[in-house]
């Protein structure tokens, strides 16, 4: 017997993608630009720091986070976005995803007025997010992501009961896929809405230090732009994207007092803290922006390259952040798998992030790009993309 809620989980992407492709030959010298790992430096300090702290492997860790970790995020936040947080407000978490789940676990209550909760997801969406709300029995309710809203989830387009019976929407911004930022205006409403219909905002910001020309804002500070209550948005970094340390298993989760010390009462029973060692690493490299501008800058000229590549496509839109292109086609199985057959570019259908809902499927007719690899690879997977699917 399994249980009954995750009896209908499609295949994850990646296996899915490897029954799309694997069982054909690539077409010339493998270029991976599906997943979005990155494969950029990371800083040169952190093994010196992981050699110090080795010792403390055994050690069973601080499972909130060590008062160093937490005190070197909470001047991150300082810094980045000029609000100003306690230690009681913050969390370290053992990867991003890690807090995006338990985060729902902790506050999500079983029931909202009477009624059997929503939680609702952007569409396309990072599948944790379906997941969490699965596990919390909730009705995920997907709302479209598209071109025509901004590449953003319009969630105040849905009818009141369904927000009556809301208890956490995620939203993304920097958005994984599409690269599209959610201004102040946006987030303004968005908290609006949370308020009207008493739920909690879920702000999921990992690729918020991969971007163009302008910081994007951040949940934190629409809370204090619009003084809405701490305790209405959750916000969730990582040092995998920011500090090209996907392997270190490293974030953190932002909030008022009261989530955050639910979400440390479920840790200290079912969490897996960070070992201390990676605890001090990471603290190391809240605590620098040096690193942080460098990687950026790597980015910025791939962006460029992207941008000349495909100039002169007018399907093609610019991403404002992150590093992937969002980029259309008429079916995103069907170029994903001649770009590998042909010429052996791996990329990911579009569809493999999202789900149909009423007969639309919002990523079906899209490919996502990673820039990730080294910048002359890149271009030439990029220059192969555009030779095959737009010309």
């Amino acid at each position: 017997m399994y249980p009954e809620r995750f009896s209908n989980l499609p295949a994850y992407a990646w296996p899915r993608l490897r029954a799309l492709l694997d069982v054909h030959e690539p077409g010339g010298d493998p270029i991976n630009m599906t997943i979005g790992e990155p494969q950029h430096a990371f800083p040169d300090f952190v093994a010196d720091v992981l050699a110090k702290s080795v010792g403390e492997f055994n050690k069973y860790p601080v499972n909130e986070g060590a008062p160093e970790l937490l005190a070197a995020i909470c001047g991150w936040i300082t810094r980045r976005y000029s609000v100003d947080v306690t230690p009681d407000r913050v969390m370290a978490l053992n990867g991003t995803r890690e807090g995006l789940y338990n985060a729902a676990m902790a506050v999500a209550p079983e029931v909202k007025n009477g009624q059997k909760p929503v939680v609702l997801l952007p569409n396309p969406f990072y599948q944790v997010y379906a997941i969490a709300a699965l596990s919390v029995n909730a009705d995920p309710v997907l709302v479209p992501a598209t071109a025509e809203t901004g590449h953003l989830p319009d969630y105040g387009s849905l009818p009141d009961d369904v927000l009556d019976r809301t208890t956490i929407c995620y939203i993304c911004s920097p958005a994984n896929p599409q690269g599209a930022v959610a201004d102040k205006a946006y987030w303004a409403d968005l908290i609006r809405l949370a308020e009207k219909h008493d739920f909690k905002i879920f702000a999921d910001e990992c690729y918020s230090e991969i971007y163009r020309d302008t910081p994007p804002t951040g949940a934190l500070e629409a809370v204090v732009d619009t003084g809405c209550d701490p305790e209405r948005v959750v916000v969730f970094h990582s040092l995998s994207k920011r500090s090209n340390l996907a392997g270190l298993r490293s974030g953190f989760v932002a909030s008022g007092p009261k989530n955050i010390k639910e979400m440390r009462q479920l840790r200290s029973y079912a969490g897996a803290p960070l070992p201390m060692p990676l605890q001090r690493v990471a603290a190391a490299v809240w605590n620098d922006e040096d690193h942080v501008i460098e990687n950026r800058r790597l980015y910025a000229e791939k962006f460029d390259d992207a941008d000349r590549i495909f100039e002169g496509v007018n399907s093609y839109s610019s991403p404002e952040a992150g590093f992937f292109l969002w980029l259309p086609v008429d079916d995103g199985e069907a170029a994903t798998l001649k770009l590998w057959r042909e010429d052996g570019v791996r990329v990911l259908p579009g569809a493999y992030l999202s789900r149909p809902i009423d007969g639309m499927d919002p990523g079906q007719g899209y490919i996502r790009v990673a820039l990730v690899a080294p910048k002359e690879q890149t271009r030439h997977g990029l220059t192969i993309i555009r030779d095959r699917l737009y010309t």
